[in-house]
């Protein structure tokens, strides 16, 4: 595996590939998650990029920009042992400048749920992806369905924009006890790590519900808000895959996505149905 931290020297290697390439983007911190994304794109394409980049620009004021955990070494360590072909390290002063093209993100799908929590976020989001997508021209990307709602907009940029790149939606991983993975777990404590499973619960009760033909999502909610009723929850949202709001269930087209607040941690999770 070779690590790349500037852009002359990832597009020299880009520019002598022309086999395929998978590219999995990611802040660090690399869980099950994230490793399960790496291997599929390592069993679906000749080489593989990683890259390790804590995205200032989509961090809102106040929130853990600075204290987002980073573990270079052990990520590293990781996408070697993952057969990772090249892991790109960028600074922040080597993926922005001091005049940029700013990329904005669709008005209605990224500020409603987490665009509306967290304005501006997306345009972050989108900003760096499309400089990523960019710099590695890859021919497939890999992302988890716990970042549905990113997960939407991303494909709708690269429709939009004709990149024709193939976005590969990814399963969430989840610890055995049902706790989806994430890089923010690590700031719960113990008692809050329990709390915080009545999320997946929920959610696996509203799946429970609609496999019993309850498609009313005011009546799936209801149950929803019983089971995490000790939490803070911010939203239980219903949405279609294009993320419309919706009333009631739709099979094989509709998204349950709930956002909470566990001590100062904030967790989203979701269900696809």
């Amino acid at each position: 595996m070779k690590i790349i931290q500037t852009i002359e020297e990832l597009q020299e290697i880009r520019k002598s590939i022309s086999s395929s390439v998978g590219f999995v983007p990611t802040m660090g911190a690399l869980h099950d998650g994230h490793i399960s994304l790496i291997k599929q794109a390592r069993s679906e394409n000749d080489i593989v990029i990683v890259s390790i980049f804590v995205n200032p620009t989509q961090f809102l004021k106040g929130e853990d920009l600075d204290k987002y955990p980073k573990k270079i070494e052990a990520d590293s360590k990781i996408c070697e042992l993952c057969k990772v072909n090249y892991l790109f390290l960028p600074q922040i002063s080597t993926m922005y400048g001091e005049d940029e093209v700013l990329v904005k993100a669709p008005n209605i799908k990224s500020y409603t749920l987490e665009g509306e929590r967290r304005p501006g976020h997306f345009d972050g989001v989108l900003q760096v992806v499309l400089k990523l997508f960019g710099l590695t021209k890859p021919n497939r990307a890999y992302f988890g369905k716990k970042d549905a709602q990113q997960l939407a907009l991303i494909k709708q940029m690269v429709e939009n924009l004709f990149l024709g790149i193939d976005i590969i939606e990814c399963e969430i991983k989840r610890e055995s006890d049902g706790l989806a993975l994430s890089s923010r777990n690590v700031y719960l404590t113990a008692e809050q790590r329990s709390d915080a499973l009545a999320i997946s619960k929920s959610l696996h009760a509203a799946a429970a519900i609609i496999g019993k033909k309850e498609f009313d999502c005011h009546v799936i909610k209801e149950h929803m808000q019983t089971i995490m009723s000790q939490l803070d929850v911010e939203y239980i949202a219903f949405v279609n895959r294009q993320f419309e709001e919706i009333q009631t269930i739709e099979l094989k087209n509709s998204i349950i996505l709930v956002a909470v607040k566990v001590g100062n941690t904030r967790l989203i999770d979701n269900i696809w149905i």
